[in-house]
């Protein structure tokens, strides 16, 4: 009975995790992963816990216990980066569960971790996210909205400043413009490490910002920099052919992978999956100069995501010179061909159609629950009641229906504030 128990707590919190837009299918090698990170009773705990962050006021009741036991709970929990613990402008601590990624996965490979056997835990991930797949299908290719956007390397761009480029398309904006900045191992090298085939990257290169960022660097999982050395650290990876992934928001973005095209998940996701959009692109797009192009290859050995290739240059006097060709639809826009190109025969030019990127989490939260069916546990996110329970299940079904059969329910239903989730005004 004991051994059912503990596995139901694990399948409560696999439940939790999948009510938020950003989940993770399950899988036993999921619940192997729970069970590194969790405790049976944490895990129990933790899948009562709101998607939206919470105070400590919050949390006792829905756990029934004491507020110091609570916070004793929480912050076990926050100590291992299980949870965030963030501070509000008034200095009050606040918890959320983070989703998996960019989240509680990754920074358990964010260091070096004694009491973690994280050679196993690495296996356990590449099993569950590279080898079956279902995750990660789920993670880079399920709706339009993605969690991560690509930056543009700076020093790509034209200097005669014919591109209209936004502060927040520029990794150097976010690391001038953050009240936090720390550093931390990278997850995915750490894990390839452990994996016995890393690439000689730098590791300790990753960075975090701002509320996330203060809150992994109290703990230990980051190193806290100022802006000089966070400048040299982008100077660094851009130097190492490294893509600056980051948080697919406009304001206040928490995270910046430098990712290698070998180690990293999100630049395999889009070798694997380019034709699904799963990383969401810069407004760029490389052009290759044919008749400058020598055939030199140096683009195609540096581009991550295996999106420029060789042809033929179809010159009758030189039939066996091939020239660079762009896939754009595997594109990031990233500029690294830019800087590799030592004929300047690749130019960034505009996308036809502009790439939308959410102003803050919160509307980027709504978007991907939008898309993704799951707007009813952002509305009622108290799955502690049930009248909760009972109306999120009553509202996913209608946001999930084809829209005649939508707008007969909500006739049925004659609701109001329906009316507004669907947006339909009176």
């Amino acid at each position: 009975m004991a051994h059912l128990t503990a596995r139901a707590g694990y399948e409560k919190l696999v439940d939790r995790i999948n009510r938020a837009p950003q989940g993770a299918p399950p899988s036993e090698l999921l619940y192997s992963i729970l069970k590194m990170l969790f405790s049976e009773k944490e895990a129990g705990l933790v899948a009562l816990l709101p998607l939206k962050p919470f105070k400590v006021e919050k949390a006792a009741p829905i756990w029934k216990l004491s507020e110091p036991e609570t916070r004793r709970i929480l912050e076990s929990l926050a100590s291992r980066a299980v949870l965030l613990d963030i501070e509000d402008r008034h200095g009050e601590l606040h918890y959320v569960l983070p989703p998996p990624m960019a989240g509680f996965f990754e920074f358990s490979l964010m260091r070096v971790q004694g009491d973690l056997d994280q050679k196993v835990l690495s296996e356990l991930f590449h099993q569950y996210i590279t080898v079956e797949e279902d995750f990660i299908k789920a993670l880079f290719t399920e709706g339009q909205t993605q969690m991560g956007r690509t930056f543009v390397q700076e020093v790509a761009l034209p200097a005669d400043n014919t591109l209209q480029v936004l502060d927040y398309e520029r990794a150097s904006e976010v690391i001038k413009t953050a009240r936090h900045r720390g550093v931390s191992m990278c997850y995915c090298r750490h894990k390839a490490d452990h994996m016995g085939h890393a690439c000689q990257a730098e590791m300790d290169i990753c960075m975090t910002f701002n509320k996330t960022g203060a809150a992994l660097i109290r703990h230990g999982f980051a190193r806290e920099i100022d802006v000089e050395e966070g400048l040299d650290l982008l100077q660094q990876a851009q130097e190492q052919n490294l893509v600056q992934f980051g948080e697919n928001i406009q304001r206040r973005v928490s995270f910046i992978c430098n990712c290698c095209g070998c180690c990293c998940e999100a630049m395999n996701a889009q070798r694997r999956f380019g034709l699904l959009n799963p990383i969401h692109t810069s407004n760029y797009l490389p052009e290759v100069d044919r008749e400058l192009c020598n055939g030199c290859t140096r683009c195609v050995q540096a581009c991550p995501v295996e999106a420029m290739g060789m042809v033929s240059a179809n010159d009758p006097k030189h039939p066996k010179l091939r020239t660079a060709k762009l896939d754009e639809e595997m594109c990031l826009g990233c500029g690294i061909c830019v800087r590799n190109c030592d004929r300047d025969a690749i130019r960034l030019q505009p996308r036809d159609e502009r790439v939308i990127t959410p102003v803050n989490s919160v509307h980027r939260a709504v978007l991907m629950a939008v898309e993704r069916g799951k707007l009813q546990n952002l509305i009622f996110d108290n799955q502690a009641l049930t009248s909760h329970r009972a109306m999120a299940a009553v509202l996913g079904a209608i946001l999930k229906l084809p829209t005649v059969q939508r707008s007969l329910a909500r006739r049925q239903m004659r609701s109001r504030y329906l009316d507004r989730v669907l947006g339909i005004t009176h």
